[in-house]
């Protein structure tokens, strides 16, 4: 079973934090689902809604893997060194790094993708792109795997992805299974990516 620790934050995107998860909950025999945050207990998303965090920065870091949505409040998270340091820590000592949406710039900030292909929303490419100068940006994907990173696009893209995780791990058809169960249609063509050409990344 593999230990998944979502960090939530003021301002996290609803949809890049549970789409996901909904895929991984259908699999409780294999995955441990925990949210975390600055400190336990209510957080309120972009979208208004709160969600619960279980567990605080200071019980610990040891994830096998770390999950970080995306959200306007990526903004404010970037100049918050603690957490920072901490997603430094978890990323170092898990397995497997996923990000959805501006995800990937706060890990990227954090240090952890230097020298890594990754990607992210579209719309928010250009800032995303400031916060790791030594990251090799993919202007048009759907989802970057790259060695333990796997980063998506934005909001919707996060299920993709973590259906492209479930298939390495289990297998395309598990993957396939839990994307009938949620009656979702899975992308599973990585480079699909037509919101690269409607945002002016790609011709």
């Amino acid at each position: 079973m593999l230990k998944i620790g979502a960090l939530i934050y003021p301002g996290f995107e609803l949809l890049d934090l549970f789409g996901p998860m909904e895929m991984f909950g259908t699999m409780p025999e294999e995955f441990q689902l925990q949210l975390v945050a600055a400190e336990a207990g209510p957080v309120k998303s972009s979208g208004q809604l709160t969600a619960h965090a279980d567990l605080a920065l200071k019980d610990g870091h040891e994830f096998d893997v770390l999950f970080l949505p995306g959200g306007i409040g990526t903004r404010e998270l970037i100049r918050d060194q603690e957490m920072l340091d901490w997603i430094t820590k978890a990323g170092d000592a898990a397995d497997h790094v996923l990000t959805v949406c501006t995800g990937s710039g706060i890990i990227a900030k954090a240090g952890l993708l230097d020298g890594h292909r990754a990607t992210t929303n579209k719309m928010a490419f250009g800032w995303v792109e400031k916060m790791g100068p030594e990251v090799q940006w993919v202007k048009q994907a759907r989802w970057v795997v790259d060695g333990k990173f796997r980063t998506s696009s934005g909001v919707s893209a996060g299920m993709d992805m973590a259906l492209d995780f479930i298939a390495d791990l289990h297998g395309r058809e598990k993957a396939e299974e839990v994307a009938m169960w949620a009656e979702y249609e899975w992308h599973q063509d990585a480079a699909r990516d037509p919101f690269a050409k409607l945002h002016g990344l790609v011709e």
